[in-house]
């Protein structure tokens, strides 16, 4: 009979693969989701979400008897927390996800035994935790290790990500800083990086913030060309060749699980200090909103100039290029404000990474571009990048998908 070395609780976009990753070095893995069908999905070695390779190493963890999935967790020596962390009310960081799979764990705790926290956490969250696992169990205050350790991998590189770059670890205190480094290097090849836990936690806070306020830039900028009547694809690209300059390419918002949601657990705990952070979220925000309004304004342009409703093709719906993941997707939001408005205009509402949606009737990419009036570019998906269109279509462009053609 196998014996459980490890627990991760969630078997998302994180947690499962890094789940196969650690089942795939020889290690016994029990997954733990609340939802049946993604463990009973798993169990049969397929998997529920789009991510490239992990078909691959979750087949050859649940077959080589490595990797098994349930709704319950189980004994184990090293418990990884790798939940969603969600907003309450007014962009507050929710944690009860956090504490819940914390909660389902505390009976089964045993001496020497090491807890992780990999989810996106508020500062001070693994302290929290401590406190409330030794407040159930005060016999093992001082018995057990605790760590945070953030992951901080790109969605469509996930499983080469997860192993080869670098981590921060972060003890409660020393010795639980050494062992979970002890144990992360049984699979992570890049460099590990010694630190506390609330260290830790400010740390994966401070990296998508960084990138939250970078885009914000680009995002400003592309506000202001189009004021100016300047190519902001143009002036980036002449921008950057200067040395020590690398702004990068304006979107139509921010999405995603970390550089959309981050920001604001900084911004919900330190209010008067995170001044810029703060103006990032609403620059990246309003860009979502200033596209949609770009969209109905020239279908209202359309109308008058044609008499009749344009058809409109959306383009995109993932938060990032290549990937099926729609979390705080801003493309979505576009799509959705697009339509509240509706007026029996024809609309074509493009993913092609994903086959359905139970809110949008999905078109193929081909057929909405030969059939649209106007066609919006919202994500910059590759199989858009080869399309061709004719002169007539009104084309607006929120995320450079001509100038990618062109190689700018």
């Amino acid at each position: 009979m196998n014996i459980t070395k490890v627990v991760t609780v969630g078997l998302g976009y994180i947690g499962l693969p890094t789940s196969a990753l650690i089942a795939n070095n020889g290690i016994f893995v029990h997954g733990v989701d609340v939802n049946q069908r993604v463990v009973d999905t798993i169990n049969a070695g397929k998997i529920h979400i789009v991510e490239p390779s992990l078909d691959e190493a979750v087949a050859k963890a649940v077959n080589s008897g490595f990797l098994r999935a349930d709704t319950q967790p189980t004994v184990a020596d090293t418990y990884l927390i790798v939940v969603p962390t969600p907003f309450k009310g007014n962009y507050e960081p929710d944690i009860s996800y956090v504490e819940a799979a914390t909660r389902s764990i505390i009976p089964l705790l045993k001496a020497g035994d090491l807890y992780i926290i990999e989810s996106t956490s508020p500062v001070g969250t693994t302290e929290k935790m401590m406190k409330l696992i030794f407040s159930e169990r005060p016999e093992l205050e001082g018995e057990i290790f605790l760590a945070y350790c953030p992951e901080r991998v790109l969605p469509g590189n996930v499983m080469y990500e997860l192993v080869n770059n670098d981590r921060v670890i972060g003890g409660v205190n020393t010795a639980s800083t050494e062992k979970a480094i002890s144990f992360y290097q049984k699979f992570v090849k890049g460099e590990l990086h010694s630190t506390n836990a609330r260290t830790a936690e400010m740390c994966k806070l401070t990296e998508n913030s960084s990138r939250d306020v970078q885009i914000a830039f680009a995002n400003e900028l592309s506000l202001i060309c189009d004021k100016a009547g300047i190519d902001v694809w143009e002036l980036i690209r002449l921008a950057n060749k200067h040395p020590r300059v690398n702004i990068l390419q304006p979107g139509c918002g921010v999405g995603g699980h970390c550089i959309a949601v981050d920001p604001y657990f900084i911004v919900a705990e330190f209010p008067l200090e995170s001044k810029i952070i703060a103006s990032a979220r609403e620059i990246n925000n309003y860009k979502s909103f200033w596209c949609a309004e770009k969209v109905k304004n020239a279908r209202l342009g359309f109308q008058l100039k044609h008499g009749r409703k344009p058809s409109i093709a959306i383009m995109g719906l993932a938060f990032k290029p290549n990937i099926d993941d729609l979390r705080e997707s801003p493309a979505k939001y576009i799509a959705q404000r697009i339509m509240q408005d509706a007026n029996d205009e024809e609309y074509f509402i493009v993913e092609p990474n994903i086959d359905s949606h139970h809110v949008f009737k999905l078109t193929s990419y081909q057929e909405a571009v030969e059939k649209a009036d106007i066609i919006a570019f919202l994500v910059a998906h590759d199989e858009f990048k080869a399309l061709s269109f004719s002169e007539d279509k009104i084309v607006l462009d929120f995320c450079g998908v001509n100038n990618k053609k062109q190689g700018l």
